[in-house]
């Protein structure tokens, strides 16, 4: 099993589904987390969880569509911590629509969390990784960002963006010391899923069509995200960067 044991993370979007799992995880893994969220009352749930079975975790808010922002937070963790040596990038929004059912105000909002977000947060970061030659990051994509998906074109469209990001800056980083990869989660059952199931006429249909389009049946939990994402947040992932792990119950390998 991988450890994280002294390990500084930082999670965005820590504060349901995915971010707040994939925050437990690693500090059940013996990490210290910071739990961030836009909304600081979720985040801190999440952290109450993880103290509450004797875990290492803070919260503190963080919108990643302002720089300044991402800034105050690398501000806050470094004076506090001396650095950061995993930076797992969740935080994220979606649309349901066909391009001609997008709004551009529909495209620029997803772009703003989903890209722009995880661009910011990095930047925040990664100059302090390069300076100490060490630090992982992992990015939150979606089987989105490597197939095409019916009815989701701004999603699709910087979830692709994500995948481009994370080659590239893993890339440009491997000889400084820095691992970059995402994660291509299929359908999860998560909050996020069900408000985009509510955009449906028919919500239920929608959740067990979406469920059987899944080579195994189901949905996803964010249980099994969260449990890749500390593989490769941990040092038995260190021959492992610029990867798109997918992860999708099949939902990609063919009809």
């Amino acid at each position: 099993m991988a450890t994280l044991t002294g390990k500084i993370a930082l999670v965005t979007g820590a504060g349901s589904g995915i971010g707040a799992a994939i925050a437990e995880r690693f500090a059940a893994l013996a990490a210290h987390v910071c739990a961030t969220d836009v909304d600081l009352a979720a985040a801190e749930q999440t952290v109450h969880r993880i103290q509450a079975n004797g875990g290492s975790a803070e919260a503190f808010a963080l919108d990643v569509t302002r720089e300044g922002s991402a800034r105050d937070a690398a501000t806050r963790v470094h004076g506090q911590h001396g650095r950061l040596d995993a930076l797992v990038n969740n935080a994220g929004v979606g649309h349901v629509g066909t391009i001609l059912q997008a709004a551009g105000d529909d495209l620029d909002r997803l772009y703003a969390i989903n890209v722009r977000g995880v661009f910011n947060v990095t930047k925040a970061f990664l100059p302090a990784m390069i300076a100490r030659r060490a630090g992982v990051i992992v990015n939150i994509a979606s089987i989105a960002g490597i197939v095409g998906i019916r009815d989701r074109v701004a999603y699709c469209t910087t979830k692709f963006a994500v995948v481009g990001l994370t080659k590239s800056v893993a890339l440009d980083h491997a000889l400084d010391g820095i691992r970059v990869n995402c994660i291509c989660p299929g359908r999860v059952e998560t909050p996020f899923v069900k408000a985009r199931l509510s955009e449906y006429p028919d919500p239920e249909k929608a959740y067990r069509e979406m469920a059987a389009s899944q080579a195994v049946g189901r949905m996803g939990r964010p249980e099994e995200i969260a449990a890749a994402a500390a593989y490769l947040a941990s040092d038995d992932a260190a021959f492992v960067t610029g990867s798109a792990l997918i992860i999708d119950g099949g939902l990609s390998a063919g009809k």
